[in-house]
């Protein structure tokens, strides 16, 4: 099987020589099995054992009652603990208890441990509780346009947020159909290596269902899946707007107390993310409310049929949203700056942009002390400095 190398795979290898549980979650499909598999692959440690947690046979072994049991049964499968052991578990989700045998093992034998689970709400609430200083979470996400770019065998450096406006036009010709597709398909790693658009929506789909039926089922009581696919395809037209909970609550017929529930399992089950306005604004007529965004393009563009903009916007968020923490500034009159990254430098959003946009953009970050400004295009027309096309954000 051909491996793939993601951005972030030198930093869990790097974390692979520590004691440390390493935690890969994310949503379903990311590649997180792929990235165990080969973890496992170029690690030094002799003793090596996988399990997948979705066969029953791992998951009534890592459901004794008697943490014994499972030494004893690894060892008559011929590990030795009295020498380092990795081991490398699939879905821990699947095995609720999981976490205390984690901890007991952890404690009492050299044991590397390597995990994977799609339920950023499990692993977050459960793990800290038993594992506190055992264990180092790394969250995976769908391919990052370089990634894509990369996956697809095309070479390109990596460009720093500072010198992207440097707009070239053959590397424009060259990678602006690769970008479309990105726009329109999303990062999963199968999606990305399948060419025929039919099989890229069909899996897109299938994702989504999947993550309905077994990663929402695993964390809640959802008795009309149907609804929370509405609510996913409501949203999808609303990316890059304010969230109204009421006109959702009205446009589905769930109560608001679901509504806001779903919303926060989507976001902890990372399907969509949700962007504050940036909180140390000075000025007192900005809006309050969260904007929404999905972590994946494909999902988004799948689900309903968002417009063309908003799309673009939604793969630039992509962009940004792994380089730190976005917010967004609007004023009660409507002027806005899309994206705030690190509360250092302001990104407006255009699919055609001009230098009228810059200065707008300019004269609102003045309220907020910041210089560094940009906007990001779609389609290069007359080019100026601040300028940068969407492409050249890796």
């Amino acid at each position: 099987m051909n491996f793939y190398n993601r951005a972030i795979y030198n930093t869990l290898l790097k974390h692979l020589e520590k004691k440390q549980i390493t935690v890969l979650t994310g949503m379903r499909r990311t590649g997180k099995t792929t990235l165990v598999k080969q973890l496992m692959n170029d690690s030094k440690i002799r003793q090596q054992y996988y399990f997948d947690l979705e066969r029953m046979d791992n998951r009534s072994l890592f459901s004794e009652d008697n943490y014994d049991s499972i030494v004893y049964a690894l060892t008559q499968r011929g590990a030795d603990f009295r020498e380092k052991v990795l081991i490398g578990i699939d879905e821990i989700q699947l095995v609720p208890n999981l976490p205390s045998v984690l901890k007991y093992l952890y404690d009492s034998y050299d044991i590397k441990f390597i995990i994977t689970g799609s339920s950023a709400y499990y692993m977050k609430n459960m793990f800290s509780e038993s594992l506190a200083g055992r264990k180092k979470l790394f969250e995976i996400y769908p391919l990052s346009f370089s990634e894509l770019l990369s996956f697809n065998g095309i070479t390109v450096p990596e460009i720093p947020l500072s010198n992207a406006g440097r707009f070239v036009k053959a590397e424009y010709e060259r990678l602006k159909g690769h970008y479309e597709t990105y726009i329109n398909y999303g990062g999963f790693p199968e999606v990305v290596l399948s060419p025929a658009i039919e099989d890229k929506k069909d899996m897109i789909q299938d994702i989504i269902s999947s993550y309905i039926n077994f990663d929402i089922a695993l964390l809640s009581d959802i008795k009309d899946p149907s609804n929370l696919y509405k609510l996913i395809k409501l949203l999808s037209v609303r990316i890059g707007t304010k969230l109204d909970i009421s006109k959702l609550t009205s446009m589905t017929g769930i109560s608001r107390g679901t509504v806001e529930n779903y919303l926060g399992l989507l976001e902890q089950s990372y399907l969509i993310r949700m962007i504050p306005v940036l909180s140390n604004s000075p000025d007192r007529e900005i809006t309050k409310a969260r904007k929404i965004y999905f972590l994946d393009n494909g999902i988004a563009s799948i689900s309903a049929e968002a417009g063309s903009g908003a799309l673009f916007e939604n793969a630039v968020f992509n962009q940004l949203q792994v380089k730190g923490s976005i917010a967004y500034y609007q004023l009660k009159s409507g002027k806005e700056i899309d994206f705030i990254l690190n509360k250092e430098a302001c990104y407006e959003v255009k699919e055609t942009a001009t230098e009228s946009d810059l200065k707008n953009l300019m004269a609102l970050a003045k309220n907020l002390s910041i210089e560094d400004c940009n906007v990001i295009g779609r389609n290069p027309a007359k080019l100026f400095d601040g300028y940068i096309w969407g492409g050249f954000i890796h």
